[in-house]
């Protein structure tokens, strides 16, 4: 499926994980992560999400420590 915003996503995305087919395609990301009680990496510290722990559990742990 073509994005259309997917070039603007990617110059604004947070996400080291480079090879993702998801990259810049924000819908399909929020909706893979969800699907599998993740939360993208977009949402996480820059510390936190270099560690590619998308569990809700290293969300919590990663803004307790803040």
């Amino acid at each position: 499926m073509k994005c259309v915003n997917r070039d603007v996503n990617i110059k604004n995305c947070s996400c080291t994980y480079i090879s993702c087919s998801k990259r810049g395609m924000c819908c399909e990301c929020v909706s893979y992560h969800r699907k599998n009680g993740e939360i993208p990496g977009c949402f996480f510290p820059p510390d936190a999400e270099k560690t590619y722990d998308r569990s809700i559990e290293n969300f919590i742990r990663a803004y307790s420590k803040r």
